[in-house]
Formats: structure tokens, C-alpha cells, sequence
């Protein structure tokens, strides 16, 4: 790209700006992810605290039912498997590229 097509300072939009509502869907940011969070359906009783706590709104349910993670939005940050009440808790966070046995953390969306 040619520095003549940049945009200058005064071009830009100030920052912070949404400059069209629902803009997010369209940005991939689960690529910075380092822990990827990877649900146990054994231990799982869907009580969605997990959905009702991410911050980006990973949580993929279905019919009333946790069913996996959208990894697209994800950011790793553990704050499913912080929440979850139980012990050992039905999400676990595992580095980015492992695989567990029974890995649910594929998008599924």
C-alpha cells in the first residue's frame, strides 16, 4: 500500500467511535487467545453461570443447554471456568493448540 492511500490523523475516527451498531460479529478476536477453555459434559449440569459471566459472549447455548464455546470470540481470559460452582469444574482452561480427550472446545457455531 502506497503511503499517498493512508489515511491521515485528521481522517481517522477518534477512538473508542462504534460507527455501525453490531460491528463486532465481523472481527475474528479469538486469534490472541493463549488458553482455550474446554468443557466435561460429565460434569456439566447447564446452569449457564459460565454464559451469564463471559465478556464476549462465547458461551454456546442450546435449548436451555451449554453445548459448546464460540471460539471465534474467545479470549481465553478463564472467567467460565472460574465461575463454574463445581468442583472439579466442567470447564478447564488448557494452552492454546493442546488437545484434551473429549475436547469440546471447537466452535461449534
Amino acid at each position: 500500500m502506497s503511503e499517498s492511500k493512508l489515511k491521515g490523523w485528521k481522517e481517522l475516527p477518534i477512538g473508542g467511535l462504534i460507527l455501525e451498531p453490531g460491528n463486532s460479529e465481523a472481527y475474528n478476536t479469538g486469534t490472541w487467545r493463549t488458553f482455550k477453555p474446554v468443557l466435561h459434559p460429565e460434569i456439566c449440569t447447564h446452569d449457564l453461570f459460565c454464559w451469564l459471566y463471559c465478556p464476549d459472549a462465547a458461551i454456546l447455548v442450546k435449548d436451555g443447554k451449554m453445548v459448546g464455546f464460540d471460539m471465534k470470540h474467545c479470549k481465553g481470559c478463564g472467567i467460565c471456568a472460574k465461575v463454574c460452582p463445581h468442583k472439579p469444574s466442567a470447564i478447564t482452561m488448557v494452552k492454546e493448540g493442546e488437545a484434551e480427550e473429549g475436547d469440546k472446545g471447537k466452535e461449534t457455531k
